[in-house]
């Protein structure tokens, strides 16, 4: 891990430092600059600038706040959540509409176009917070050791909603959590089932699950009836909703009130279906009708198919919008259906996608 701690201290010098107090790593920031590492340095300089946002909502926009903190910035985990707290109090997080809980990737990722759409969704009335815990690429955590992600997950969640709890009712943010990769499994730790999801956040946008995310792996394997491990039905869909493409997100029927959590998967993501068991077991998903872009013509092999599946791990982000590991327009899509502002209309999420597709600032 030498070689990606040393990546992580050096890059990101590329962007400048931002000025404005919204964002950690300012000159009015509680985490110096210097600590940050590469990913979250690249979190606080980009995102969707106020006039960016006040274009595409037509009215005075706010400046977002970003806040991070990274392995450098405190020495245990649950001193970095607690400096997180910190600094989304000086930033004055807790005073905007939405206030999103971020669980980074393995490399400190914050994924740009979950963080990008919800900002456009709120015309950057929003503050988001994320800690890092590791250097190394998600698929390499994954298969090394994906611990740490939990207990950052877990201790991040913790302090962010005891501090939100603490508010008047009438003052308090939507609380909103999100995660790509195995930000997913590490976001899933705070939180025992679907009914604590409901009781303790406002809505959750989760991309790209790891096949071994608990509160994912059992919500698959409760699905309703009739419904493929691809794309599952659970619950009816009362809370939790599973989407490849905007048309899921409406499944099994408008007549549903609004989902509290999304899972974005697609059906040919290697880090959503990758398990040891596919060495010994054929796996559901290659049982009975496939999905989009699964050839008919791929069989389960003993061992085969899980050298196949492991060795698409490195490249699955590569993949063009919609296949593999890429998740980006959808987002729009996901958030509106979880987290809408009064007014917010079809319209509004179809021009949020075209924006996302063509770049996330």
């Amino acid at each position: 891990g030498t070689a990606f701690g040393e990546a992580d201290r050096r890059g990101g010098t590329e962007v400048s430092r931002p000025a404005g107090a919204q964002r950690s790593g300012s000159p009015a920031s509680l985490v110096p600059w210097e600590t940050l590492g590469r990913q979250g340095r690249y979190f606080v300089a980009r995102g969707p600038t106020v006039a960016e946002l006040a274009a595409f909502s037509g009215r005075p926009a706010r400046q977002p706040v970003r806040v991070y903190v990274g392995l450098r910035s405190a020495g245990t985990v649950r001193e970095r959540a607690a400096l997180a707290v910190r600094e989304l109090r000086r930033a004055g997080g807790f005073d905007r509409a939405a206030l999103v809980v971020a669980t980074a990737t393995g490399t400190g990722h914050v994924d740009p176009a979950a963080a990008a759409a919800v900002e456009y969704l709120h015309n950057g009335d929003t503050a988001i917070v994320a800690v890092q815990y590791s250097y190394l690429p998600s698929w390499l955590s994954l298969l090394a050791d994906p611990e740490p992600a939990r207990r950052a997950g877990r201790e991040l969640f913790e302090q962010v909603h005891a501090a939100w709890s603490a508010l008047p009712a009438d003052r308090r943010p939507r609380l909103l959590g999100t995660g790509t990769s195995l930000g997913v499994f590490g976001g899933e730790a705070a939180f025992d089932g679907a009914a604590d999801l409901r009781a303790r956040t406002d809505g959750v946008v989760w991309a790209g699950p790891p096949h071994f995310s608990p509160l994912h792996r059992h919500f698959t394997a409760e699905r309703d009836p009739g419904t493929p491990e691809w794309l599952p039905v659970y619950g009816s869909g009362r809370t939790v909703r599973f989407a490849a493409t905007p048309a899921d997100l409406g499944r099994p029927g408008s007549d549903r009130p609004r989902p509290r959590v999304v899972y974005l998967q697609n059906g040919t993501d290697p880090v959503v279906f990758w398990s040891p068991r596919l060495a010994v077991e054929r796996p559901d998903w290659l049982t009975g009708p496939r999905a989009p872009g699964v050839s008919p013509r791929m069989s389960w092999i003993p061992l085969v198919t899980f050298w196949q599946v492991t060795a698409d791990l490195p490249f699955a982000a590569k993949a063009p919008p919609g296949h593999g590991h890429a998740y980006r327009e959808i987002f729009a899509d996901a958030w509106a259906a979880v987290a809408p502002p009064p007014g917010w209309t079809a319209q509004d999420t179809e021009r949020l996608r075209a924006r996302l597709r063509a770049g996330t600032g």
